[in-house]
């Protein structure tokens, strides 16, 4: 299987989302409150007269911001964001907030070479490792398990750094029964919380810190929960505590599909990168891949 090394640091492709409404952005604004008739009329006019597209001359007239266009394709291309400060979203989702941003662009990338090389209907659980606090690992979990949404797939992301979690932070969730309890009581996938403005993604949270951590990982509990989400999901994306802490990132790779590796530009040490790339393939888990962040 093909392996890849993405810089998230680098713009690269665009794939929106299939589906596509049929309304002209121009009725999309105005059904959005942003223009009204006579508007659409003056940026048409201007927009015939001089070429331009209708976005750009409703914006030249001082009738909508660039932000409005962006709003109104990605309604009319089916691509669900969400516009900054709408809801309870961390700004560290920016895959839900920009979608034109660079590091949406390489998230896209990443999306789409598993997409291409790995994703199947047997093979649908990754785990993200990589081996200190502070890499980037929930951030890119979260914002991979976005990308998978946009385009559409039934996505579920899963905190399982029952140490240090923080997807609940970075998806503005309360306080759930999450993966512990579920792991501790048997609990099924039921518990995972629908994410607002995004239909296709679900995120099940760490819950309370335990005192066991790594005991709860290694119970079967886990393996048949995420037996559960390969039936549910088309995509499932399983966050791990660092490296560093234990035996926690392996064991829970190792009941995953494959193992994507970050590594943080000028923090991670090759020599600590190495060493749990090789833990992680000791396990038997395949390593589908390896992103570089460059925060």
């Amino acid at each position: 299987m093909n392996k890849a090394v993405f810089d998230l640091r680098e713009p690269t492709l665009r794939t929106p989302a299939g589906g596509v409404d049929e309304r002209p952005i121009g009725r999309i604004l105005v059904d959005l409150g942003k223009l009204r008739e006579r508007d659409v009329e003056r940026a048409f006019a201007l927009h015939r007269k001089k070429g331009l597209r209708f976005g750009e001359a409703a914006c030249s007239l001082g009738l909508i911001s660039p932000a409005d266009v962006h709003q109104a394709l990605s309604i009319q291309f089916n691509y669900p964001y969400v516009q900054r400060g709408q809801g309870t979203l961390s700004a560290e989702l920016i895959a839900a907030h920009d979608p034109y941003h660079p590091q949406s662009e390489a998230l896209r990338e990443v999306r789409t070479h598993l997409l291409t090389h790995w994703l199947t209907p047997q093979r649908k659980v990754l785990a993200v490792v990589s081996a200190a606090p502070g890499d980037g690992r929930s951030y890119l979990a979260a914002n991979l398990a976005v990308s998978f949404a946009q385009l559409g797939e039934k996505t579920l992301l899963v905190d399982a750094d029952l140490r240090s979690p923080r997807q609940h932070r970075i998806f503005g969730l309360g306080g759930g029964p999450g993966l512990a309890r579920a792991l501790a009581a048997g609990l099924g996938l039921g518990i995972a919380e629908r994410i607002a403005y995004f239909d296709h993604l679900s995120v099940l949270t760490a819950g309370a810190a335990p005192p066991n951590p790594l005991e709860l990982l290694s119970r079967g509990d886990l393996q048949r929960l995420l037996g559960e989400a390969r039936l549910q999901y088309a995509m499932v994306i399983v966050d791990t505590a660092a490296g560093s802490r234990g035996a926690d990132a392996r064991l829970t790779a190792a009941r995953a599909d494959g193992a994507l590796m970050l590594a943080c530009k000028d923090r991670t040490r090759l020599a600590d990168f190495d060493r749990l790339r090789g833990a992680v393939a000791a396990y038997g888990v395949p390593l589908v891949g390896a992103v570089l962040n460059g925060a």
